[in-house]
């Protein structure tokens, strides 16, 4: 187990902390809102006028040839709009759950970079209040991303198992570790979440190589 990271246990730092981390999820919501609404809806239009007009064209190759390219490039565009809108916030967790969220970062992770995060899920829905359900999302995009780039990590797993009274969440790889004592500024952040949260995050290197990082949070009793 690694020594606590030292954040300062002042309260008001703590609670300055918290609200610019609720502020900065707001933005991102906010922006992937308005990414959807105003420039998809702007890109689909585009396509469609696009298509109409390619069909109106005379049958000349050269005129069919640069009209396709502008509709793969569109289309490249539209993309890159929706990973972006998915890398800033998830509406998954939002409209579906935890779970849900989960299995959509599994998603994306494999499309980004190749590779296969594997998850195991409790069969039921795990209802919790929305700010521990994002901070554990986060949480496991940060392990995730942290195995991969800087454990260099193959074999990546999350586990998240429902307790009853706490949520926790582990992120497994079989990477070369990383150093316990002094985690990178996000996963430092994302303990000072866990923190307001009345919960706990570890970060354990395995003696025969690999890593864990382990979030537990308490759920509030009213849940």
């Amino acid at each position: 187990m690694q020594p606590k990271d030292p954040v300062p246990d002042d309260p008001d730092l703590a609670e300055l902390l918290a609200h610019l981390c609720a502020a900065w999820d707001q933005e991102k919501r906010e922006l992937a809102r308005q990414m959807h609404d105003n420039l998809g809806s702007t890109l689909t239009a585009l396509s469609m006028h696009l298509g109409l007009l390619q069909r109106h064209l005379p049958a000349d190759p050269a005129l069919q040839e640069r009209a396709a390219t502008m509709k793969q490039l569109l289309s490249q565009v539209v993309q890159t709009n929706r990973a972006l809108q998915d890398s800033l916030w998830n509406d998954k967790l939002e409209y579906l759950g935890l779970k849900a969220a989960l299995q959509d970062l599994a998603e994306q992770f494999y499309g980004r970079h190749q590779r296969r995060l594997l998850l195991s899920l409790p069969e039921h829905e795990v209802a919790c209040p929305a700010a521990i359900g994002l901070t554990l999302l986060r949480c496991a995009e940060e392990g995730a991303r942290n195995a991969m780039r800087h454990a260099r990590a193959q074999a990546i797993s999350i586990v998240l198992d429902d307790e009853g009274e706490q949520l926790c969440l582990t992120v497994r790889d079989d990477g070369v570790g990383v150093d316990g004592a002094r985690p990178g500024l996000g996963l430092r952040l994302l303990r000072q979440r866990v923190r307001q949260l009345g919960g706990s995050m570890e970060l354990d290197n395995a003696p025969g190589g690999g890593g864990a990082l382990r979030v537990r949070v308490p759920r509030p009793a009213s849940v």
